[in-house]
Parts: C-alpha cells; sequence; structure tokens
C-alpha cells in the first residue's frame, strides 16, 4: 500500500473542503458540491494564493480527519469548511476557516440569503476569505469581486449544477445525464455559455471514445455558441482542445487550445492533464512529466494524474516507476478501472505472473482476465505456466472493444498475426480510436515496428509538421512590481504611524486591512503590499505588534492591577485569549503572565 508522505505547506495556501449538505432532500448534495466548487474556482483568481484542486480537496467528503493531518497532505496552511442548507428560495451558508498548524478557527461567518443571490454570496464569501489569508499570512493582490452571474435564471443555474454533478462522476451513465441536464438547461437560458462547453466536452469524449462523427459535430456545434457567449472561457477552451486532440488528433491545434485555458487559469488541472497527455501521445515524456508533476503540487489526491505519470512510465518502458505511480493511484482509489488495466500490462512486461495472477483473481475490475492470461504467455513464451491458449481466436473474434485497452490487437501482434494487427491497427487510426493515439510508443506493438506500412502508419499521424513544438519548459518568474511610488510610501507610513501612536486605531477589535487602507486613503491591495515588503509583516503582525506592545506597558502599570491580564488585553485590540497567547509567546517566548512577573519590579 502507497503512503501520502506529508506536503511542505506554502503560507498563502487553503484547501476548500466540500460543503456539508444540510437541507432535508439528500439529493440536494449537487448544489452544496456546486458552490464549492465555484468558490474553489473563484479563490484560483487570485494570483499568489495556492488552492488545492477540487479532486484532491473532495478527497476527504464525508470523512472525519483531522484538519492537521489534512493539511500534511494537502500542503496547505488553511481549510474552509463549511455547510449549506437549501430551503425553497433561501439558502443559508455557514463558512469558516482553520490553521492547519494547530486547529485554530480563525474566522466564520453565517450567510442567509434569497437564491437570488447565490452568486454575490459565492463573490462575498470568495474575498472574505482571500482577505483572511492576506491579514495573517501575507500580500495578495485581490479584485474587488470574485465572480460574476454566468445566468441570472435561477432555474438553469440549477439544472448546470445538476449537470455538473453527473459530469464529475466521469463515466459513461454520468456523462450521459450530463448531456441531457445540459440541454435542459440551455433550453430555459440560450444565453448561458457554461452548459454549451460542457455539452461540448461530454459529447467530444462520447464520439471520440466511441468513434462516433456525428457526436463530434455536435461537440463543435455546442462550441461555436459558447465561445459567441463567453469568448475568454477557460472551460471552453479546454473542451475545445479535447475535440481537437482526442476527437479529430490534431495535435497543434490541441496544443495551442490546452495552452490557451491554462494562461486563462493556471490552476486548472484538468487542461495542465490533457496537455500532459498529448505531450505523452507525440512522444515528449520529459515535458509531460514536468507538467505531471506540476499539476500533483495543486492536486495530490488526483487518482487519475497518477494514472497519467504511470501511463508516462510505461510509454517510456520504465515500468518499476510506472508500477509506483499505479499503486498511488490505487491507494486513492481502489476501484479506478484505468490504472488496475494499466498494471496489468506492466505485470505482463515484467515477467511476474504470479503477481499477475494473484491480481487478477483479487480484482473484480480487472480488464479482460481470460485475455490477460493468454497475452502473458505469448509474451514470454519462455515461462513454464500452464495456460491454455486453444480459444485465443475466439477470443479475438467476439471483442466488441469498449476498453481502455486494444487488447485484440496485442493478441494479434503476439500471435505472429502482423498484417491482421497493421489492418486493426490502421482502421482504428482512421477512426481515431482512443488510447490506440500512443502507437508510437505502446511497448506491446514493438514486433511491428520493423514494418514499412507500421513505419508509415506512424509518419502519417506524428510527421514533424503535425507536432507542436518540443521546447525545453521555461518557467519565468517576473519580479514583483512596486504598487507605490516612494512619496506615496512616506505619506502612508506617516498617516499609519499618527494613526497607531495618537489615535490608537489598533483598539478597535475588528479592525481589516480593508477599513485600515480606508483610514489611509489607499487601496487595500496596497497597503497590503506596503506592510508585507517595506515594514515586512503581514496585517494581523503589524496590528497585534502595537496591541501587545501597549499591553505590556499597561500590564506593568500599578493603576491597571485590578484589571486581569485579559482584560487589558481585550482593551487593546485583542478579542480572542488563544489567539492573544499564541500571539504573545510567539514574540516573547512565555505565556503574558511570566512576563508579567519576570518584569514586575
Amino acid at each position: 500500500m502507497s503512503t501520502h508522505l506529508p506536503i511542505s505547506s506554502s503560507n498563502k495556501s487553503i484547501a476548500v473542503l466540500p460543503f456539508v449538505n444540510m437541507s432535508a432532500d439528500p439529493e440536494n448534495e449537487y448544489f452544496s458540491d456546486g458552490i464549492t466548487e465555484e468558490i474553489i474556482n473563484a479563490l484560483t483568481t487570485v494570483q499568489g494564493l495556492k488552492v488545492i484542486a477540487r479532486t484532491s480537496s473532495f478527497a476527504f467528503k464525508n470523512k472525519n480527519i483531522d484538519v492537521r493531518t489534512i493539511g500534511d497532505q494537502l500542503g496547505v496552511s488553511t481549510i474552509l469548511e463549511g455547510s449549506i442548507r437549501k430551503a425553497k428560495n433561501r439558502v443559508r451558508i455557514t463558512a469558516q476557516l482553520i490553521s492547519t498548524n494547530d486547529g485554530t478557527h480563525f474566522w466564520s461567518k453565517n450567510f442567509d440569503r434569497d437564491l437570488e443571490d447565490i452568486f454575490a454570496i459565492q463573490d462575498e464569501i470568495s474575498v472574505h476569505i482571500a482577505d483572511q489569508i492576506r491579514e495573517n499570512f501575507g500580500h495578495l493582490n485581490i479584485q474587488e469581486h470574485l465572480i460574476e452571474a454566468p445566468t441570472q435564471n435561477m432555474e438553469a443555474y440549477d439544472l448546470y449544477l445538476k449537470g455538473r454533478h453527473q459530469h464529475l462522476m466521469w463515466d459513461g451513465q454520468g456523462i450521459a445525464n450530463a448531456i441531457e441536464l445540459y440541454e435542459e438547461c440551455v433550453a430555459i437560458d440560450p444565453s448561458f455559455a457554461l452548459p454549451y462547453f460542457g455539452l461540448a466536452y461530454c459529447y467530444a469524449m462520447a464520439g471520440s471514445w466511441g468513434n462516433n462523427k456525428a457526436l463530434l459535430q455536435i461537440s463543435e456545434e455546442n462550441l461555436n455558441k459558447g465561445f459567441r457567449l463567453d469568448k475568454q472561457s477557460y472551460v471552453g477552451y479546454f473542451s475545445k482542445a479535447t475535440l481537437s486532440f482526442w476527437g479529430q488528433w490534431d495535435f497543434i491545434n490541441g496544443h495551442n487550445f490546452f495552452q490557451k485555458a491554462i494562461e486563462l487559469n493556471p490552476s486548472y488541472t484538468e487542461a495542465e492533464e490533457g496537455l500532459c497527455e498529448l505531450y505523452t501521445a507525440v512522444g515528449y515524456f520529459k515535458k509531460a512529466l514536468w507538467h505531471t508533476d506540476n499539476i500533483l503540487k495543486i492536486n495530490p489526491l488526483s487518482p487519475n494524474h497518477y494514472f497519467t505519470k504511470a501511463n508516462i512510465h510505461y510509454l517510456n518502458e520504465d515500468y518499476t516507476k510506472a508500477l509506483e505511480c499505479i499503486e498511488t493511484s490505487l491507494s486513492i482509489n481502489p476501484n479506478f478501472t484505468h490504472p488496475i488495466a494499466l498494471k496489468q500490462l506492466c505485470l505482463i512486461l515484467t515477467k511476474d505472473y504470479e503477481k499477475l495472477n494473484n491480481f487478477l483473481v483479487q480484482t473484480p475490475l480487472a480488464e479482460r482476465p481470460e485475455e490477460c492470461r493468454v497475452l502473458y504467455k505469448l509474451v514470454n513464451p519462455e515461462e513454464k505456466i500452464d495456460i491454455d491458449i486453444s480459444g485465443v481466436s475466439s477470443m479475438i473474434k467476439e471483442d466488441s472493444g469498449g476498453t481502455l485497452f486494444p487488447w485484440q490487437l496485442f493478441l494479434l501482434v503476439h500471435l505472429d498475426k502482423h498484417e491482421m494487427a497493421l489492418d486493426f491497427l490502421e482502421e482504428n487510426i482512421r477512426m481515431r480510436t482512443g488510447q490506440i493515439i500512443n502507437l508510437m510508443n505502446i511497448p506491446l506493438l514493438k514486433p511491428l515496428h520493423q514494418y514499412k506500412r507500421f513505419q508509415d502508419l506512424v509518419q502519417g499521424v506524428f510527421r514533424v509538421e503535425l507536432l507542436p513544438p518540443n521546447a525545453e519548459v521555461k518557467v519565468q518568474i517576473s519580479p514583483p512590481k512596486a504598487l507605490m511610488s516612494d512619496a506615496e510610501i512616506d505619506i502612508a507610513l506617516n498617516i499609519l504611524e499618527k494613526g497607531m501612536q495618537e489615535e490608537k486605531w489598533f483598539r478597535n477589535p475588528s479592525l481589516s486591512l480593508r477599513e485600515l487602507a480606508e483610514n489611509v486613503n489607499i487601496s487595500s491591495n496596497k497597503l497590503s503590499w506596503l506592510l508585507n515588503e517595506r515594514v515586512s509583516q503581514n496585517f494581523n503582525e503589524y496590528i497585534n505588534g502595537f496591541r501587545l506592545e501597549n499591553f505590556k506597558e499597561q500590564a506593568l502599570n500599578p493603576a491597571n492591577s485590578h484589571l486581569t491580564l485579559l482584560a487589558i488585553a481585550y482593551e487593546n485590540g485583542f478579542n480572542s485569549k488563544t489567539v492573544f497567547n499564541a500571539f504573545f509567546k510567539k514574540i516573547e517566548g512565555m505565556t503574558p503572565k511570566a512576563w508579567v512577573k519576570s518584569n514586575q519590579t
């Protein structure tokens, strides 16, 4: 069993756990899941904030796990959790931020609104969260709004969330259900772009894996409708890339559209995974692995990303690393059929029949177990194992497809029926069938490499002019840009000093960075930058520093001997005993009581 080692956390980082559905109707789970995803997507627009992707956050759904453990596994400093109650035309959302360092709840709020205000609530929650992380952990540039209403029709939005819920099942029935719901959605509101892009993706995948050109045409039609409504949709470009790459084997346009989706939303791991798959198909393994490792930083519990990485290693004939990634994928989702099937192939190629046979016996979801055993015998004829291969011809005739890997093709190749294998390959290239796209590097097709016909097929698909560039991946980190001139900095620092020393702004227990920015007459983004870049403190460190110094002065004043230490702390703006004690000990290295005792004359 693979284990997940703790990931070092970035201070400005968050995982949004699935909001709990508190509605009377358990069927409303689609709504709470959808709102959670919308908040995740909104937070990804804040540059500099590491936001864990949906798949990894949802790995903890319905699990009672300590937030410190979650923080270790996801590499984040902050967890957002909450609940949603939807009743008729009202919605109540409770949200709270928790530190993964010690489990402290440092922000919480309830939102009671009409359902028609759902986008405003999502935006408000997202901005509040970003503000809190900025105040506690360091500078972030935060837009005034993180969410714009994609539709004014609540019935259409509700249908979209139901469709998205089905879509994310990632299976045939889920895709079929999603198509039906998305179609209802656009019928109600033809001006709503997102369901068109959902339809485009679903039809593209159904068409490319089912060899159905009519579905690919419907996908393209929906893309065009969606882009007429929203020309800058990263979801739209991802759907367009999926159609180009999987549906049409168009590597250049697929590459460009995946890149465009990533440019519009660098945290959209589905698009970057699509780019990995494209690089894998054309044999750019180094680039594919770089991008796979990159998406695992923000989606470390995605079984699909580990499968994608395993597939790269398998095609590169590094079966040991492939099996390591497969085990990690299956430890996250033991019922994920892709890594199960890939493990079968790796065990054939590593000549480990005992392990393969045990795996087939113990795994009800194994792909074509009898064909797998026969293929093992054909690939490894020198091994003395008792496998009946007399029925292999009927296996080939009865193969109706529908599997991840082309077992029929593999059997033909290793029965030395190479002309029939090449016929099969040529037909599936013509139809642009699924995993056949990796034909250039599939290890089990090696016996075909000697034939000019195979070489011509490869050349027809992978000619240099049909491929994207293979330049080295370069990550450029621009130096932070100054948000204020020297003169503006001096003015703001003077106002701050006067406000803190003379007017004691810090004594306001609910003082926020945005309120302080209004006092100084600059934007909250500029004040955040100023404190972090020029004062070298985040907002809370800066404010609590003044509170602490005034507390110390007053605690040693005999005139205040009738007051408790906590009362003095509250008088100076602290509003939590836990926060006060933790901050005091962090700065002074001892408790407030011990400090007072050691400093009294």
